[in-house]
């Protein structure tokens, strides 16, 4: 995690001197999504050792379970932590979804190693599908989803087909990808982790003083992201009998810091985006320290 922090703060330091921000950072930020993270994705599975097919449905059912309980968590507890009805939003989605692209997939990498993105990746699938329907009825205030024709188009982005072709390949136990076409892979997706680290470290740069500093809304719902709610979902999912690896592994995802795309969508849709901007950043500083305590104490790795 501290080798983590350095590479946000480097891409803090750049943002601050102009190297990156604005438009870098949108481009940037485009290419990550929709290139090196799908070959990221891709090249879990071609490590010389498949990942074990025997996870995939597990890792389903428990990212299910998990979102099934977050959802409930995100419609209950905001009303509690802010008084701001107009915040009860921006709140619920900061509980519910985990910065799983831009940090889960570095976090786990470093953790459980390379072909464990694979498995970061399977439990993605249902948190990037609630990120676009559930998430956004979270921030409009809107009971109602915006059409199916964007839900397709989320559901076919390029992080999810080739979570989709990853599963496929260690399915099938195709072993055989000629090194011609995993090696650019491989070499492409590891742009992928210090290229979404510096692109949070450059976000950060661009916040005011007063976001840093947060208030009391933002510290109880940074409580419940990075501890409480993994803590518990941990425990739980513990007692209903997934294997330890399962647990562990999602347990760590849901640890993450806010994910950003809260922040994007509230732009989307005109919402005011101080408390989620706040909230974000102070969950992406604090998860440098409570995630390896978490680690610590709680998973036996």
């Amino acid at each position: 995690m501290f080798t983590l922090f350095v590479i946000v703060v480097v891409g803090y330091a750049a943002g601050k001197l102009g190297y990156m921000g604005g438009t870098f950072d949108k481009r940037l930020s485009k290419i990550v999504i929709d290139i090196t993270c799908p070959a990221l994705i891709l090249s879990s599975s071609m490590t010389g050792q498949l990942p074990d097919r025997q996870l995939i449905l597990p890792l389903l059912g428990i990212s299910l379970l998990t979102y099934a309980v977050l959802t409930g968590v995100a419609l209950v507890l905001p009303r509690y932590l802010t008084h701001k009805k107009e915040d009860e939003g921006a709140v619920g989605f900061a509980l519910m979804f985990g910065n799983v692209g831009f940090m889960g997939y570095p976090v786990v990498a470093s953790i459980f190693g390379h072909e464990a993105i694979f498995y970061a990746a399977v439990l993605n699938v249902v948190n990037t599908f609630a990120v676009f329907t559930i998430g956004t009825m979270l921030i409009t205030g809107k009971s109602e989803m915006e059409g199916s024709r964007f839900q397709k188009k989320v559901l076919y982005s390029t992080p999810m087909l080739a979570a989709y072709l990853t599963m496929l390949i260690v399915a099938l136990e195709i072993d055989f990808i000629p090194t011609f076409v995993s090696q650019p892979l491989t070499m492409i997706g590891n742009i992928t982790v210090p290229a979404a680290l510096l692109i949070i470290g450059s976000s950060m740069s661009q916040l005011p003083l007063k976001a840093m500093l947060g208030n009391g809304t933002v510290y109880a719902t940074t409580l419940l992201r990075l501890a409480i709610l993994p803590i518990s979902i941990y425990y739980l999912c513990s007692i209903l009998g997934f294997s330890s690896f399962v647990v562990d592994i999602n347990t760590v995802v849901i640890a993450m810091p806010v994910a950003t795309y809260g922040t994007i969508l509230c732009l989307r849709h005109g919402k005011d985006t101080t408390l989620i901007t706040e909230v974000t950043f102070i969950t992406t500083l604090l998860s440098m320290l409570t995630i390896p305590l978490l680690i610590r104490f709680f998973l036996p790795l």
